[in-house]
Order: structure tokens, then sequence, then C-alpha cells
């Protein structure tokens, strides 16, 4: 005998007087989720967020994410529609939100690994559920905790450019072998994570964003070129991540993502990270007087459509406010 699978399909259709961002919040809390997984399943929408689960408890997925705001449909895994979720008056208020999460919305299908993030936005500590065989690729010394099966390897990614990018030159590859696993990884420096399932897409990391990502995502260094290079201050090079699956990457501070549409104007050392697609050239923000004397240096202009990840402390400020503070050692004379 055989009985009708179906799935629960996210349309990205809101409910009247619900915001996106009050129904991403809600549904992560349904699902006890990050609210970047759910973020990027409305850019990907629609799609489907459960499979393989009986006509009952489809309908009860549908029920309750439509009391989040969102409207949903039911198909078959064939995409036969069943059943059509109808806007309905409903408005969130947030901790007063009565639907709870059952078992059964707890194993979502969201695309990509598990993972939480802690500790944010000073000092985010990102924990990957890595399942049986799995692989995942870890920026070099990251690693903090790891089950006790998953095995490491070492390799070399982007030969010379990484070496001149003062990045690190190797990138540790994680395998859960003979079982799933778990592995905690911490940054270097002090701030927030940022999370992008990529889907046939491309983002340029500034060189020392990457923190991990997917085995199936291309990590590679990209030549700026000696102008954008060496006037910006910057590295020569960017990392280009590109493919399918998870990437996450790191900033100084806090994170904050731009949708850019026509020209946009960043400091060079706020710039995390971009989609490709946008255009962009090195220019003074001022004449050579506000180079020098204004504590402003060199901007990135932005032009196109996309995205840019930027963050809310520039490491090259924060040294020369410190420079004053530091202590300096006096030097003697023998008499």
């Amino acid at each position: 005998m055989s009985f009708t699978q179906y799935r629960v399909v996210l349309t990205g259709v809101l409910n009247p007087g619900v915001t996106q961002e009050q129904a991403i919040e809600a549904i992560a809390q349904l699902f006890n989720t990050q609210p970047e997984r759910v973020s990027q399943a409305f850019t990907q929408a629609p799609i489907a967020i459960k499979k393989d689960v009986d006509l009952p408890t489809a309908q009860r997925i549908q029920n309750a994410l439509s009391q989040s705001g969102v409207m949903v449909d039911i198909q078959t895994m064939e995409g036969e529609a069943v059943s059509s979720g109808q806007p309905q008056d409903v408005s969130i208020k947030g901790d007063q939100q009565t639907s709870k999460g059952s078992d059964e919305l707890q194993r979502y299908d969201m695309p990509g690994l598990q993972f939480s993030i802690e500790g944010r936005p000073d000092y985010a500590f990102l924990t990957v559920q890595l399942p049986k065989n799995e692989t995942l690729k870890v920026e070099a010394s990251a690693m903090a905790t790891m089950d006790t099966h998953i095995v490491m390897k070492t390799k070399i990614k982007g030969g010379l450019g990484r070496l001149l990018t003062s990045e690190s030159l190797f990138i540790n590859e994680f395998t859960a072998e003979n079982g799933p696993g778990e592995i905690g990884i911490a940054p270097g420096t002090p701030g927030d994570l940022a999370h992008v399932h990529l889907n046939n897409e491309t983002i340029y990391l500034q060189n020392s964003a990457f923190v991990a990502s997917s085995s199936s995502v291309i990590t590679e260094t990209k030549w700026q070129g000696l102008a954008k290079g060496f006037f910006s201050g910057e590295s020569l090079f960017l990392i280009r991540c590109s493919g399918n699956g998870d990437l996450w990457f790191n900033t100084y501070g806090g994170i904050i993502m731009l949708d850019v549409d026509g020209d946009y104007v960043v400091d060079t050392g706020n710039i995390v990270a971009f989609t490709e697609g946008l255009d962009y050239d090195i220019t003074k923000v001022g004449g050579y007087k506000s180079l020098f004397f204004s504590g402003e240096g060199f901007v990135c202009r932005f032009k196109g459509k996309g995205k840019v990840w930027i963050q809310t402390r520039n490491v090259g400020a924060f040294l020369h406010w410190v420079e004053p503070f530091r202590p300096v050692e006096s030097s003697s004379s023998d008499d």
C-alpha cells in the first residue's frame, strides 16, 4: 500500500498588515532557527520548506505559518496543488504569538546545513551540524570545538594569491566520518557573523572575511589590479565565493546589509562583501588635502544592482585611535 506524500511551499506572500521582517522573525522562532535562514528562503520563494509529510502534518504546518503572517501552499510531491493559503487579517505581536513549534515543525527542510550563531553581535560564535560524511571548509585556526570523530585535513587554497593577501595560506577541511557531528568556529576578530546560502551565485569577500563554507562552494582569489589594490589601502586580492551551498563570513564590529540600486559609496575599510554584478571603482573622497588631514581616505563607488555588506567598525580607524595610548619605552643614556 502506498501513501501520498505532500510538501509545504513558502510562497513569499504576506498577510495584510505584516511586514517581511515580522514574518521572518516569527517563522524563525516557530522553527527554532536563525532569521538569516528564513530570510534566504524568502529570497528563493516559492520554495518547499517541508517535504514528504502526510496531509494532516502539512495542514498543521500551513496553519501555524499562516499565523506567522505568511501564505503557504500544500502540494503533492509532484507539484500538484492541494491547498492554497489565503490572506488573513493577522497581525503578529512578538512574544504574544500563540503558535508553538511542534516536533513536525522543528524538522524543517530549508536549504543548507543546520547551524546556530551565539554571542552576536560582539563575539559571534558559529556552531554547525555536519551530516555523516559531509565536509566543511574552515579558515585556518578558526576551529574552536568539534566532536572526536570529525577528521581534519589541511589544503592550500589560492596559492601565491592567498600568500600575498597576508591571509592564512591554508583552509582546513573538516569531515564528519562514521556519523554526524558538531563543530564550533570562532573567528579571529571581535564582531558579527553573516550567513548566505548561495544558489548558483557569487559573492566577493574582503581578504580577512572568510570564515567557513560548504565543500561545494568554490573559494578562489581575484586580482583587483594595482590601481584598485594599492590605492585602496586594502588587499590586492578579494576572495571569490561561488556555486551552491552555505557561506559564512565575519566582520569587525556589527554587520549591515545594504541593497544597492544605482550608485553607492562605502569607505574601503568598512566593506565586508558584495554580490557579483556590482561594478566598483576606488576613488578619493576629496582632494589630497582631505586625504591627509580630514581623517578620510579612499572610498569604493559601487554601481549597479546588488547587495553590499558593511562592518560598523574600521580596523584602520581603531588603530589610529589607540596610537596615542600606546606605551612608548623611553630611551636613557648613561652619564
